[in-house]
C-alpha cells in the first residue's frame, strides 16, 4: 500500500500539543474537513470518540491508529500525528502514546479498512520506521520519512 494515496503533508502535523484524546480528535477534524462545517467536524469528532469507547485503539510502544467509519465520507484519508508531549491512550501496555495515524474511511469500506489498518500495524511494528518517526524535525520530515517505504 502506498500510503501517500490516503496521507497528504497537509494531514501530517509534527510536535503538535497532546493533552487529551478529544483535543486531538478536534485537532485533526478541523484539517479533515475542507468546508469548516462545525456540524461535520463535531461528526467525525464523535465518530472517534465512540470508536475509543469500544476498545483503546493504542497499540502499545507510543502508537495508536484511532480510526472509525463514516457515513458520507467518499474516501479512505489519514492524518499522522507526533505528540509534543505523549498522553495516556489505554493502550494495553499502558505506555503513553507519542505517535498517532488517525484513519477515517467510508462506511462500506470494510476490507479496504482492514487491509489499511494491517499495514499501519506492520509499519508500526519495525522500531527503525517508528524511530524516523519520532525523530524527524518537522511535519515536511514526518511526512517523508512515513511515506518512504
Amino acid at each position: 500500500m502506498d500510503l501517500a494515496t490516503i496521507l497528504t503533508p497537509e494531514r501530517t502535523l509534527c510536535g503538535a500539543p497532546g493533552q487529551s484524546k478529544k483535543r486531538i480528535f478536534e485537532m485533526v477534524a478541523n484539517r479533515l474537513v475542507s468546508d469548516q462545517n462545525p456540524a461535520r467536524i463535531q461528526a467525525i469528532i464523535d465518530a472517534f470518540m465512540t470508536r475509543e469507547r469500544l476498545g483503546s485503539t493504542g497499540l502499545g510502544k507510543g502508537i495508536a491508529i484511532p480510526h472509525c467509519r463514516l457515513n458520507g465520507c467518499d474516501q479512505c484519508i489519514g492524518a499522522l500525528v507526533t505528540l509534543e508531549t505523549a498522553i495516556s491512550f489505554d493502550a494495553p501496555d499502558q505506555q503513553p502514546v507519542d505517535v498517532l495515524f488517525i484513519l477515517m474511511v467510508p462506511d462500506e469500506a470494510t476490507s479496504e479498512h482492514l487491509d489499511i489498518l494491517a499495514e499501519l500495524a506492520k509499519r508500526f511494528s519495525d522500531a527503525n520506521y517508528c524511530n524516523q518517526l519520532r525523530t524527524a524535525v518537522n511535519s515536511e520530515a514526518l511526512y517523508n520519512a512515513a511515506v518512504a517505504r
